[in-house]
């Protein structure tokens, strides 16, 4: 049975800057610097689009990860949506979603969907360790895109 995790940011920015903050790999890979992420587009662009492929790699619990994932939804500047299609995963769908706060800022949801190899195991360990692991790269993440987000407000 697939995991969900979901996060919600409040930011004080425009949700078209949120929303592009979001598919900018750099800041992506500027989120975690823990993890010596790195990502390669299959476009060489690095603000995503519609169909585009990026290539993942990080290290997470002690281990080298790579993963691809694809733009399979754009919906600027409400809604896009990533999914794996080369991974440790069985499953992973990452739904981004940016309301319109009546120009006061955006909601940002964030809505993930796990399902790991293994069976009964995987789905175990996906809950026990891999779901709460998750969860606390999505909250650093979005508050990296907070901060950024509301610097360039401010500026």
């Amino acid at each position: 049975m697939p995991a969900s995790i979901e996060i919600v940011s409040l930011i004080h920015a425009d949700p078209g800057v949120v929303f592009d903050l979001e598919l900018d790999v750099d800041v992506h890979a500027a989120s975690l610097p823990g993890s010596q992420e790195t990502a390669k587009t299959s476009s060489g662009r690095r603000q995503l689009a519609l169909g585009d492929e990026v290539t993942f790699r990080a290290r997470h619990f002690g281990v080298r990860w790579r993963m691809t994932s694809r733009i399979t939804v754009y919906e600027r500047p409400h809604r896009f949506v990533d999914e794996q299609t080369r991974g440790p995963f069985r499953v992973l769908r990452h739904e981004h979603h940016f309301e319109d706060l009546d120009g006061s800022g955006t909601q940002m949801t964030d809505r993930m969907t796990i399902s790991a190899p293994m069976g009964p195991l995987g789905a175990a360990v996906t809950r026990a360790l891999i779901a709460p692991y998750l969860r606390r790269l999505l909250k650093r993440r979005a508050a990296h895109i907070k901060c950024l987000a509301e610097a360039r407000r401010r500026a």
